[in-house]
């Protein structure tokens, strides 16, 4: 039984047929335009290339938004034009298969469940570290959602009080200092402390601060730069404290690192993992979590839209045959 999975974010809309093991056999990829209508044209369009070339039974569509917590609805999406949208029904009409909808963090966190880096685990987290924080919680392979379908918003758990601003309107939120946009903000803040420092990204930034990204951070730091390593130093320790108030809470057995900023795990993860267990309320008489880097890459989402999708489809057979 082959399915369609979508990851639908602010910039791409990139699809995938799996099958039952997880494995992505095929690709497609539109630009994510503005608009309802457009959107949901693009989306038809890379599902219906893909069908041309295989026969699928449902669709999942990964989004970066609040989905309802019969996912059927988007019910706010910060970089797309859905806002309290019928999307699975409208999808469906459209496209005369299944459709459900989930949370693109708690996808991924799905498929790592199944297939990855967190297969078989009792309470599992899943952090994706991007432009912000995504979250996801995982308890027996089911994900929490919480009352509305908005759990967990992690990125905004309020590390610094009267911190860095974050859009969402807090102050000092987790992921201000832990993020790709963070590793950037925090490079800058130290060039401009220490207009003397040396270094590649010294030389860059004078010439143009646009052109520090935090992958050109990443590259700088593998490369020796002082001002770079200081920076992700800084991100490690963060990841750390963020991860000691997360155990605290939901005292998980495995924590799974996503998302792009985590293509850069060999350069922060076992400093954040010390720092985790040093902060961590009773270190050294309680076990720790497992601190995982994502196994499925890219494909996360992809992958855990898919398999939601073929679980929607099994669950009609069987209420079927009930019936």
């Amino acid at each position: 039984m082959l399915t369609i999975g979508l990851d639908v974010g602010g910039t791409s809309v990139r699809a995938g047929v799996v099958d039952q093991r997880g494995t992505v056999l095929d690709t497609a990829r539109a630009a994510t335009p503005r608009g309802e209508g457009p959107l949901e044209d693009a989306i038809t369009g890379v599902i219906e290339e893909l069908r041309a070339r295989h026969r699928v039974m449902a669709v999942g569509l990964a989004v970066a938004g609040f989905v309802s917590a019969d996912q059927r609805t988007v019910q706010f999406a910060p970089h797309l034009a859905w806002r309290n949208a019928p999307v699975a029904e409208r999808m469906s009409e459209r496209l005369g298969l299944p459709v459900v909808l989930e949370h693109d963090v708690n996808a991924a966190a799905t498929a790592e469940y199944r297939f990855g880096a967190a297969r078989g685990a009792r309470v599992a987290v899943m952090i994706s570290l991007g432009t912000g924080i995504g979250g996801a919680l995982l308890i027996d392979g089911e994900t929490y959602r919480g009352a509305h379908g908005i759990a967990p918003e992690l990125g905004h758990l309020r590390l610094v009080p009267d911190g860095r601003p974050c859009p969402c309107g807090k102050r000092g939120c987790w992921e201000r200092y832990c993020s790709g946009t963070a590793l950037v903000t925090t490079t800058l803040e130290m060039l401009a402390e220490h207009p003397e420092a040396s270094g590649v990204l010294a030389r860059e930034a004078a010439v143009d601060p646009a052109s520090i990204t935090g992958r050109r951070v990443a590259a700088a730091a593998r490369e020796g730069d002082p001002v770079a390593q200081r920076a992700l130093a800084g991100l490690a320790r963060w990841l750390g404290e963020g991860l000691a108030l997360v155990a605290d809470i939901y005292d998980p057995e495995v924590v799974v690192i996503g998302g792009g900023v985590s293509e850069s795990a060999s350069l922060f993860l076992d400093k954040a993992r010390e720092h985790y267990a040093s902060v961590l309320t009773g270190a050294g008489y309680r076990p720790l979590a497992r601190i995982r880097r994502a196994q499925l890459g890219d494909d996360a989402g992809i992958v855990g839209a898919a398999s939601l999708a073929r679980d929607l489809v099994l669950a009609e057979w069987a209420d079927e045959r009930v019936g």
